[in-house]
């Protein structure tokens, strides 16, 4: 059971970030690679269409029905009155043909200063045979996760505003096979963020520039047994910028750049060296803020390394009309933390009320499993006010 245990923790860390093949949580190579893992990866999946054909940017983008995953701050500064949204991606389909993220969302503003949202998250893994032993007949499961979100977003001021999200976590990766050895899994956690934009120029040609910070899955550690440690969930720290420019009365651009760190233990699932002495405690037995706080300063490479653990993303969008938009954009990740870099592209149209959007991810490398990846999201507006972008 302990053998299939951790077969299942892989593939659920393979299906999340294709790159790193470690699943006790970090290791070392030989070659420098020094991957953070955590609990529940999914979280860290960009789950809608738009931001994922900019490069995965959206802490500072204009809103959107999909900004409780990006900066719930933004929804203070929608124009329509309420939205609701979904959004498909099937995951990983160059590795495994039954794995997928769906994600719903909506919004509705309480009045000018006040909004509230809400979204959920529903990943798949997909259909896995469990099997205790090489020669059993095993049993057909199908493992899921899920996060369940809500928000409230204040406009503080005219330019300004700030938001705070609940999150309930639930992660059932064995099904409680084999004796209830392994059991499913639950986390709370809590986002806080805040949102600027200041428009300048004429009315006839106005540019708007913004900026925001997010710190998402700020909660509890998770763990899938009475006797397991339990693992940090991704904490992180998004922070970024976006400026749009109408260059006349059908055509405007955006571009935006995101930069993401992990706030938890370099170290993480590894004892301490100091010398020749090795401490016996784990760096899993931090707590949350304890971690948070030091995944500052203590990879094991120093300053160097900490600075390859920090994402980017750049994304450009262009609007025609207000009615249909071009977008592309590149993220980059080191190749000693996961190396994901790829390009996107996507396009959207908007119908009425409705707005239609696709996205797709073109790795730089060869044969990686994120290739092909495709994502489609559908929104509306519940009122006819003007266009939310």
């Amino acid at each position: 059971m302990k053998i299939q245990k951790t077969l299942t923790k892989a593939l659920c860390c393979l299906a999340l970030f294709a790159f790193t093949k470690h699943t006790n949580a970090q290791e070392t190579s030989v070659t420098g690679a020094n991957y953070i893992s955590t609990a529940v990866p999914f979280l860290s999946i960009t789950p809608d269409s738009r931001a994922g054909a900019m490069g995965d940017t959206g802490a500072a983008t204009s809103p959107d029905h999909n900004s409780m995953f990006w900066n719930a701050a933004k929804y203070s500064f929608t124009e329509s009155e309420a939205g609701i949204g979904a959004s498909y991606t099937p995951w990983l389909r160059e590795v495994i043909d039954d794995m997928s993220l769906a994600y719903l969302t909506g919004y509705y503003s309480l009045d000018k200063y006040q909004t509230i949202a809400a979204s959920f998250r529903y990943f798949s893994l997909g259909e896995i045979l469990f099997q205790e032993n090489q020669d059993d007949i095993g049993i057909k499961k199908n493992p899921y996760e899920l996060a369940f979100d809500v928000a409230y977003s204040r406009r503080l001021s005219d330019n300004l505003s700030g938001a705070i999200t609940f999150r309930y976590i639930f992660s059932d990766i064995s099904q409680g096979s084999y004796d209830g050895v392994s059991k499913a899994a639950n986390a709370f956690a809590a986002d806080i963020s805040i949102y600027h934009r200041k428009e300048y120029g004429s009315s006839y040609n106005p540019s708007v520039w913004s900026w925001g910070v997010n710190v998402s899955n700020i909660g509890s550690k998770i763990s899938y047994s009475d006797d397991s440690e339990k693992e940090f969930i991704p904490t992180n720290l998004r922070i970024g910028t976006a400026y749009k420019h109408q260059i006349d009365q059908y055509n405007s651009i955006t571009v935006s750049a995101d930069m993401n760190k992990l706030l938890v233990p370099s170290s993480s699932g590894r004892t301490i060296d100091e010398g020749d002495d090795t401490i016996g405690s784990n760096i899993n037995d931090k707590s949350v803020i304890n971690g948070i706080f030091s995944s500052f300063s203590d990879a094991p490479g120093g300053m160097g390394e900490e600075f390859k653990e920090i994402t980017l993303g750049l994304g450009l969008e262009y609007w025609y009309q207000n009615q249909f938009a071009i977008r592309t954009g590149y993220f980059y990740e080191h190749e000693d933390k996961g190396n994901r870099k790829f390009y996107t592209a996507g396009v959207g149209v908007k119908l009425s009320m409705f707005d239609l959007d696709f996205s797709y991810l073109i790795p730089s490398n060869q044969n990686n499993p994120l290739q092909n990846t495709l994502r489609v999201s559908i929104s509306a507006n519940l009122d006819l006010k003007s266009d939310r972008r």
